[in-house]
Formats: C-alpha cells, structure tokens, sequence
C-alpha cells in the first residue's frame, strides 16, 4: 500500500509506518466507535473524516502552538499526495516524537469523571472546588486535571498535577499545564463565538527532537472534547454535546457490561453521525 504498512490499530485509530518516510507516521481515523474500553458495531458513518477534519481545522486556528503535522502537510504536491487514496480525508501524516504519558485534561466546566469526584471529595485531582456546584456549572477559571495514560484496554487514571510532575519531571509538567490552559482559553473563546461550549477537553503532547513540547494526536474534536450548545446550557440543559455521548447513553441503558455489548441499532447510530457533522458545520462554518 504505496509502502505503508501497519505499524499498530487501537481502539479508534490505526497507525502505519514506511522505510521511505522514518521519522514519520501515517496516523488514520476509522469510523469505529468505543465506549466504556469496547469498540462497538456498526461504525459511525464518516465519523474518521469527520474529526480529521476538524483536527486540522484547529491545528490551522492554533498555527502559533507546534504540532506533529509534517511541514508541508498542507501544500500541494507535499505530504499530504503520500495518503493512499484509500485513507483521503481521513489521515494525517504526522511526525514521530517522545510522548508525554499524560493526558493533558482541562476543564472549565464541571461534568464527567469531575462531577463524580466533586460529589464525593468536593476536589478534582487534587484541586479543592467551591461548595455548592451542580452538574454543568461553570467553574471560577479553568483547571488542569492530568490523567495518567493506561495501558490499552484500561481505564486512564486522573491524578494530581504533583504527580504529573513525578511522572514526566516538574519543569515539563508546568510548561504542559501552561500550554494546555492557553490553548484552552483560546479555543473555548473561538466556540463561544459560535454559540458553543468548550466544557473540558484532553490533549497529548510530546518532545521533538530538540526538546521542543509538541502538540500532537488528535485536538479539540468532538472524541476528545466535550461541547454544548450555549443556548441549550444557559436554559439549564446540560447533558447533550456533540459527540457519542448518544452511544454511552444507549449502552447503559441496554446492556450489563457483561459479555460481548450488542449491536448498536441504526437510530442511535444515525443520530450520533449527526451530532458530530453539527458539530463541525457549526464550528467551520
């Protein structure tokens, strides 16, 4: 496949590498889709194209922060004419680098695994919160809440930043919470704008060659992101955003967890593709 071979397939994304291009990955999106560590079937329907396109979007909105893209990714005849035809749209050519092996979680609103540990510490990963907050609340600022990523098929763990810091040395860790929170903020104020919001989202970042913190994976997509229409919060609807929040949804409610989880029906999935083109037509629009 123009010399590509698969390097390795995750839960969501594969990865291939070539000996014409070391250094480098092609890094392609399926259509797959995972909730609580299982992937599920059917797919989502153009859900691959879909967030790598909105990746790029962003990464072209953020163009001051580093990121993984191969220079000239964008440029025609460059590296982006390397992507088998088969893989169009929904591949990036990245390049390889030391990843950080911490997700870098910020949040500006309280919901998720957050409000789970707010309810029962009235923390978040260490960081105490005002009493008194419900579900959806804005928060007074923005917080940084590290996860420790786990090996494939487990659950990532949240933990403090004073371990992030034991994890990856204290000197990368402020500089990863300092990225991550600028880059929230700007990208939370480009949603607003849209009538969206920016409730809390991960990065990952590695280290090129020369030390240089670089944004790298997917960014701000609706898979790693968790968006809600303004309007809908303001009225005190806070629980649909745009992404398979649908899917969770479902799952819960028609299976155990035991044993192999059943065949999503094709509403849910027809109404989950919908929810991540709404989000990128609204956001790019």
């Amino acid at each position: 496949m123009n010399g590509w071979e698969l390097s390795y397939s995750g839960k969501v994304r594969d990865l291939y590498r070539s000996a014409d291009r070391p250094g480098e990955i092609l890094m392609v999106a399926s259509d797959r889709v995972s909730a609580f560590d299982h992937v599920l079937e059917p797919g989502i329907p153009g859900k691959g194209k879909l967030l790598t396109q909105l990746s790029l979007w962003w990464f072209d909105r953020l163009a001051s922060v580093p990121n993984h893209l191969v220079s000239d990714h964008t440029i025609p005849g460059g590296a982006a004419s390397l992507i088998p035809p088969e893989f169009a749209g929904r591949a990036m050519l990245v390049r390889t680098l030391d990843m950080f092996p911490i997700e870098c979680v910020v949040r500006g609103y309280l919901a998720g695994s957050a409000w789970a540990e707010y309810q029962a510490t009235a923390h978040v990963c260490g960081i105490e919160l005002p009493a008194g907050l419900t579900f959806g609340d804005r928060l007074p600022h923005p917080i940084f809440t590290p996860a420790f990523k786990a090996p494939l098929g487990e659950h990532d763990e949240n933990i403090t930043f004073e371990r992030a810091a034991e994890i990856v040395g204290p000197d990368a860790a402020e500089s990863l919470r300092t990225l991550s929170l600028d880059i929230y903020v700007r990208a939370a104020a480009i949603a607003e704008a849209r009538g969206l919001i920016l409730a809390d989202t991960k990065f990952e970042f590695g280290a090129d060659p020369d030390g240089t913190i670089t944004l790298a994976d997917e960014v701000l997509t609706s898979d790693s992101s968790r968006y809600w229409d303004a309007a809908a919060w303001a009225a005190g609807e806070r629980k649909d955003s745009f992404d398979k929040q649908v899917v969770r949804n479902w799952l819960s409610a028609n299976w155990d967890g035991a044993g192999t989880p059943p065949r999503l029906p094709d509403d849910i999935v027809a109404l989950t593709a919908a929810r991540y083109h709404e989000l990128i037509e609204r956001l790019t629009a």
